[in-house]
């Protein structure tokens, strides 16, 4: 899948956060696919009309950001582009809410790409979090999962020490990584953009790519965490291990 996608180099259209759309675009370009990074209400369209994927990012949203979001993810819905959301601190405030609600009613998301505390935000669950942190609570994740694909038709990919993805009825769960993931900024937005990546595959079912996607990054960090003890390494080991040419090596443990 992953020599594949390299063969294919889709484009992936990131309308993203500026913290960190440097690292997303860089991260994209070592997966081996195309980013184009563009938030401009009168060119968005059109740069989706070009792409294979569409990711959107709330981390630093802001009203004219969320209008493009709305015009791009119209614009992918027409030409039948999967479209990748990450709700970043969604349960922050209640404009991230908002938004986040407003743009999975009004799009047709394939991905909803959360942490535990921004998938209890938008179910409604009783979560303690701050900020864009993933926080804590007692609930039962994957049921929480479930009901947020029901309710919004989606796929939901849940992120942290593990991750799970559902589509409300098939969930697939998926362990590796390394705690240093959680030292870098952006490691999850990176993440959403790839997961785009890995959709644009026609061949395989939605859930198999993303658990193999998810598979994919995790065995990154795994194998970064062995060559950098600290943050700023870490992310530089990240994108060099992320840019590895062998499907096996990455995919292997």
């Amino acid at each position: 899948m992953l020599r594949e996608l390299r063969a294919r180099k889709p484009l992936i259209h990131c309308i993203t956060n500026h913290v960190v759309s440097n690292f997303q675009a860089n991260g994209l370009l070592a997966l081996g696919v195309s980013p184009v990074m563009g938030d401009e209400q009168q060119e968005v369209a059109e740069l989706t009309g070009h792409a294979d994927a569409l990711s959107l990012n709330i981390g630093t949203i802001t009203e004219r950001s969320f209008e493009s979001m709305l015009i791009a993810g119209r614009a992918a819905m027409k030409k039948g582009i999967p479209i990748v959301l990450d709700p970043v601190g969604a349960g922050a405030t209640a404009y991230r809410l908002q938004a986040v609600k407003r743009l999975l009613t009004e799009l047709d998301i394939t991905l909803l790409r959360c942490n535990a505390g921004e998938l209890a935000a938008i179910a409604g669950a009783d979560w303690q979090a701050r900020g864009v942190d993933a926080g804590e609570g007692q609930g039962d994740l994957e049921a929480i999962a479930k009901q947020v694909a029901d309710e919004y038709q989606t796929i939901v990919a849940v992120t942290g020490t593990s991750d799970l993805v559902t589509d409300g009825d098939r969930t697939e769960h998926i362990t590796g990584g390394d705690p240093l993931m959680a030292s870098v900024t952006g490691m999850g937005c990176l993440l959403s953009a790839v997961l785009a990546a890995f959709l644009t595959d026609e061949e395989s079912t939605p859930i198999d790519a993303l658990a193999y996607g998810l598979q994919i990054y995790a065995n990154v960090g795994s194998r970064a965490s062995k060559i950098a003890l600290n943050p700023g390494t870490f992310q530089m080991a990240f994108l060099d291990e992320l840019s590895k040419r062998q499907e096996a090596a990455l995919y292997g443990r």
